[in-house]
């Protein structure tokens, strides 16, 4: 089957479907969304060429109610379901597209959110413009909350979609009929972080035998509540797995470890500021997180001992020296620069740690 790079659909291409969905809606789109200068298409049935990818899966999109974040992650027995599947705008809102995937659905459904409809005009509009949307399935939750979803009559079943409190799930080609619900149970009764309740919901998926091929890959996209305009912050989370036995479970430690990296982050701003308990406690949470990371356990030992405290850190430094020798000579490094401000005395105690 012939394929497309899904990431850089051609702007006139996006431009007419934009018009094409809006003339639908019998709404005016933006001249930015729909190509300043090019006339509006009537709102007649058509099918534009994309050739469609069979990406057979399940997914949830969701609004956080505590932060308002928006989020999709999604498994598929299929190569790399991330760069195909999940689609998301801080402050506007986010969809997954899948089953024999138009991937336009994801940058238009947007565009018609941003342009001021719900997402059951958005979808309605791209649904009726498209003459394969029975083969469709999709999910899409904007900035408030409100949600909209399409399972195609002719996806392949067990396949369907739950509609929850500013969340969706959506499941195609799975081995039982009780995928979509189960996914919206847990991802309900989940508890901690929103990406672990996205997580929660994939791994209900799984346990319902999930996609009757199996597994491939899968991902998570959150990004903020609104934008910042530094798109690069905006994006708070966004991790593939694209090829692995069991990419669910891969994408759980990712995400523990994307966690501890963002105290790493606050550690290093820490350290910036000369705020060294600060440090030692972000660094010490990183640790926590991943204790087989020698970058965590390396610059917990740093931030234990610029806070006065080098007779806690020798034993982590000793444990990272005993496995690579390249961070003695880092160590070294760092006192010249003042990251590790330390006397020669205690500089020689943590050397020592490298006969341990």
């Amino acid at each position: 089957m012939a394929t497309r790079s899904v990431r850089s659909i051609p702007i006139p291409f996006l431009a007419r479907k934009i018009a094409l969905a809006g003339a639908v809606l019998g709404v005016l789109v933006p001249a930015a969304a729909a190509g300043a200068g090019e006339p509006v298409a009537t709102p007649a049935r058509r099918s534009i060429p994309v050739s469609p990818r069979p990406v057979h899966t399940y997914s949830i999109v969701a609004r956080d109610p505590a932060t308002g974040a928006m989020g999709v992650a999604v498994q598929s027995h299929w190569f790399s379901v991330g760069s195909i599947v999940s689609w998301a705008e801080a402050g506007v809102g986010a969809v997954a597209t899948q089953s024999l995937v138009d991937a336009s659905y994801g940058p238009l459904a947007l565009e018609m959110l941003k342009a001021g409809r719900s997402p059951e005009d958005a979808l309605r509009g791209l649904l009726a413009a498209d003459a394969g949307s029975d083969v469709r399935q999709v999910g899409i939750v904007d900035a408030q909350g409100r949600t909209a979803a399409h399972t195609g009559a002719r996806c392949i079943p067990e396949a369907g979609h739950h509609l929850g409190d500013g969340y969706t799930t959506q499941a195609n080609l799975m081995e039982r009929s009780t995928v979509w619900d189960a996914m919206a149970k847990a991802y309900e009764s989940a508890g901690g972080p929103f990406a672990e309740r996205l997580l929660a919901a994939l791994e209900a998926a799984q346990k319902e035998k999930g996609d009757i091929r199996g597994r491939q890959s899968a991902a998570i996209l959150i990004v903020a509540a609104k934008a910042s305009g530094r798109p690069w912050e905006d994006r708070l989370v966004d991790l593939r797995v694209e090829d692995a036995p069991d990419p669910v479970a891969e994408l759980k430690r990712l995400v523990r470890l994307h966690t501890a990296y963002q105290h790493m982050n606050s550690g290093d701003q820490a350290m910036e500021h000369g705020d060294a308990e600060a440090a030692r406690r972000e660094y010490g949470r990183a640790e926590t997180l991943m204790p087989e990371s020698l970058e965590m356990v390396y610059w917990h030992a740093v931030a234990l001992a610029n806070a006065g405290s080098v007779e806690e850190s020798i034993p982590l430094f000793a444990r990272v020296f005993r496995r690579d020798r390249n961070w003695v000579a880092l160590t070294r490094r760092l006192v010249p620069i003042r990251l590790l401000n330390v006397s020669e005395a205690d500089l020689a105690r943590i050397l020592a740690g490298t006969r341990r």
